[in-house]
């Protein structure tokens, strides 16, 4: 793996956690929990590190408890370094509250941005599933002489799902000419994945410019309004991802590792994903057990039935009880006889004995933290 010291990687931890509020009341977005073992900022992070990016920037911004607990010193990511490194920034804007958008953040960070020595900067937020190549994205920009670059990805949509996402259009050059912010349209449409590349000195003339006029959202402020008097360009990615913008997408993005095609291109040798390490019992299965299609992380006790199911750390699910089609997140209990159906429970949830929970795949009945049921 080739070092990339000349750029410095900056993830927003929690730039859409209202998109998932159910998921993020307690936790920013980046600690959101995901595929029975990760934690959404992983990929973000790991993509960094298996590019050779060498020193990367956390973005905070309100409930990260979880978040540093994750990530500590940055070792797993081998991260943990005299010169570069993990570095974890404050949430602050221009005034003294928190960051109201991009610009905002990155103004709250300028000292930090200065003093580093890379030449370009690297910009993800941690609502995207996947496994790219950062390095193959720098070297498309700098063939392009462009000004900023933005990673894309093409799909259809519905009305609803454009609800949350960035448009653009490309022409043959691959340069951007037209940017649609949150549109109500449907059908097949490029689609911003929420990371952009920039020279270290131009994104200082942009945080100096856009404070000046109090303007703090890059999206807005920057992609949109600049659009003619910058040369914006579009990284088409090919490959499988997911973008977590609601609480029905995050349900689809776990369910989707069922199929082995999608596993395979998020969770490869020759680029890990990389997180925190928890040293735990091997999953136990008792003598009436029946397990399915699923994914189960250790620690787990499984009595009854589990069938295209994702299970966290120390899940407990009990005798006769059956569980389809749901996330149990770490230490979640079900009782005996129980009946579980399309549903996303938090950590540490108590379902007892006897009980039906069930949704559909549009509407996934979810169990906040440390419930009881």
């Amino acid at each position: 793996m080739a070092i990339m010291a000349n750029v410095l990687g900056l993830i927003f931890a929690d730039m859409h956690d209202l998109t998932i509020s159910d998921l993020t009341r307690l936790r920013t977005m980046g600690s959101v929990p995901y595929g029975a073992r990760y934690r959404l900022i992983d990929f973000a992070l790991s993509n960094m590190v298996n590019s050779g990016v060498t020193e990367v920037g956390v973005i905070t911004k309100s409930n990260y408890q979880s978040l540093l607990d994750h990530l500590g010193s940055g070792s797993e990511w081998d991260l943990s370094r005299k010169s570069g490194g993990l570095h974890l920034l404050p949430p602050y804007g221009q005034g003294a509250g928190l960051y109201r958008g991009r610009l905002d953040a990155l103004f709250g960070v300028v000292n930090f941005i200065r003093q580093t020595n890379a030449e370009y900067i690297l910009m993800a937020d941690t609502d995207i599933i996947a496994n790219l190549n950062f390095k193959e994205i720098l070297d498309y920009h700098e063939e392009k002489q462009a000004d900023i670059t933005v990673v894309y990805g093409r799909g259809k949509y519905e009305n609803s799902e454009l609800s949350t996402k960035t448009v653009f259009s490309v022409n043959s050059a691959g340069q951007i000419y037209d940017v649609l912010i949150r549109p109500d349209l449907a059908g097949e449409f490029n689609t911003s994945m929420n990371i952009f590349v920039l020279k270290k000195d131009f994104l200082l003339d942009l945080i100096s410019e856009n404070a000046a006029r109090n303007l703090f959202s890059f999206e807005v402020d920057v992609i949109q309004h600049k659009l003619n008097d910058i040369k914006i360009f579009g990284y088409k990615f090919d490959g499988y991802y997911e973008q977590i913008d609601s609480i029905i997408s995050y349900f689809k993005a776990n369910m989707a590792l069922m199929d082995r095609v999608k596993l395979n291109a998020l969770f490869t040798r020759d680029r890990p994903i990389y997180t925190k390490v928890r040293d735990e019992a091997p999953a136990k299965y008792g003598i009436d057990a029946n397990t399915s299609n699923s994914l189960v992380a250790d620690g787990c006790i499984i009595e009854g039935t589990v069938n295209s199911c994702v299970l966290f750390r120390g899940v407990k699910v009990g005798r006769g009880a059956v569980v389809q089609n749901s996330i149990l997140m770490q230490d979640t209990v079900i009782g005996d006889r129980s009946e579980i159906n399309y549903v996303i429970a938090d950590k540490n949830v108590n379902i007892g004995s006897y009980r039906s929970l069930i949704g559909t795949p549009d509407y996934p009945v979810f169990v906040s933290k440390n419930s009881n049921v």
